[in-house]
């Protein structure tokens, strides 16, 4: 998969480029600040784009401006953005009417690295990767129907929301993958989104419902 990397740090920067070239990944450019980043996609098409939110010019939102040009103009590339801190309505205005192929982490995230390789492998294959931080305030934010869901089903939401699959819940959880499949049913019946084939629809209903917290 072809990376193109958007990091005014260049010490941070490199470490991602290092990060992935190990971990399987082809960095085919690297770009200090958005202007730059926007023409390399152009260049070189790549899979994945991960990007910083902060950037030159203007060291504001920069990089996130580019990253939601950047699913505009390329439709088939996947976008992971990451942040020093949490702004949920950026996360959500990111992601759209589009969920497939996004993710918002915070920085602090690279710091668990396989956690994060499988953040871009997810969103490199059409998933999606909200931070759980961002998840978490979301679902702060709603009284009703999320009122109705017990402190598992919480835990699952959040997780169905991050992306994982029934497997990768259950094993973070450690409960069996039949206990995460009624908890999955049940919160899914209180919010009242209807099941769907596949883990992928699943999420993205899930992170509709989200979405509605910025509201």
């Amino acid at each position: 998969m072809r990376v193109v990397i958007g990091e005014d740090q260049a010490l941070f920067r490199e470490g991602l480029a290092r990060l992935l070239t190990e971990s399987g990944f082809e960095v085919v450019a690297q770009a200090g600040d958005a202007a730059d980043l926007l023409r390399k996609v152009g260049a070189h098409r790549p899979g994945v784009v991960v990007t910083d939110v902060r950037m030159p010019p203007d060291h504001t939102d920069d990089g996130l401006r580019a990253a939601r040009e950047i699913r505009d103009r390329y439709p088939g590339t996947s976008v992971l953005v990451l942040s020093q801190y949490v702004v949920e309505r950026a996360a959500l205005e990111l992601i759209g009417e589009r969920p497939e192929g996004v993710g918002y982490l915070l920085k602090d995230r690279v710091r668990d690295l396989d956690g994060f390789i499988d953040a871009i492998r997810r969103v490199a294959t059409g998933g999606s990767a909200l931070d759980p931080e961002v998840v978490g305030r979301l679902i702060g934010r709603r009284e009703d129907p999320l009122a109705e869901l017990t402190e598992r089903e919480r835990e699952v939401l959040v997780l169905m929301a991050e992306g994982r699959s029934n497997q990768g819940i259950a094993g973070r959880l450690v409960v069996t993958d039949h206990a995460v499949e009624k908890h999955v049913n049940n919160l899914l019946r209180k919010l009242d989104i209807r099941p769907g084939p596949g883990e992928h629809r699943r999420v993205l209903a899930v992170l509709a419902f989200l979405r509605t917290a910025a509201a």
